[in-house]
């Protein structure tokens, strides 16, 4: 493991709202490409860097996971400026979270603005699993957590784990 991960509800790095990062460093680069290890080989489809012990804006998505317009896109400073007013419910995890699966509901559709890994600014409009994960990822940016939101959490079975959000 590149980056330690913090785990539990509780956590205080968790918890904690992070700050914005003032522009992409060699430092940041070589960050990114840390979290981007980690989050593959925890199978993951997102992760914020909360979650590896630093409460900065940045968050590292995978769209369209396991198809063949899979893509791994870093953000810096990330922020929904649209929310769409319908809505839908699905099950998230959590690689913070382990062995938890929660029921959540979220928009269905989002505009989010960031920096991409060179500083230069992008807005996407983007709709359900793609949605849900810049939603659930910028929740961690804010020192929220999936099960803060969750109607209803259950254990995973063996076969689950490695498929969180």
């Amino acid at each position: 493991m590149i980056l330690s991960f913090q785990q539990g509800i509780d956590n205080e790095i968790l918890r904690k709202k992070s700050e914005p990062v003032a522009k992409p460093t060699g430092k940041i680069k070589k960050f990114l490409k840390n979290m981007e290890k980690e989050m593959l080989s925890q199978n993951g489809v997102g992760l914020a860097a909360p979650q590896v012990g630093h409460n900065i804006r940045i968050i590292i998505v995978r769209f369209n996971p396991g198809k063949p317009e899979q893509m791994i896109i870093p953000m810096l400073n990330p922020e929904i400026l649209h929310f769409s007013e319908e809505k839908y419910e699905d099950e998230e995890g959590c690689l913070s979270i382990p062995d938890i699966w929660g029921i959540v509901e979220r928009p269905k559709e989002i505009i989010v603005s960031f920096l991409t890994a060179k500083g230069a600014p992008q807005t996407l409009k983007l709709s359900d699993l793609n949605a849900r994960i810049i939603q659930h990822e910028l929740d961690h940016l804010d020192g929220i957590l999936f099960v803060d939101r969750a109607k209803s959490t259950r254990k995973k079975t063996k076969e689950e784990k490695g498929q969180e959000i």
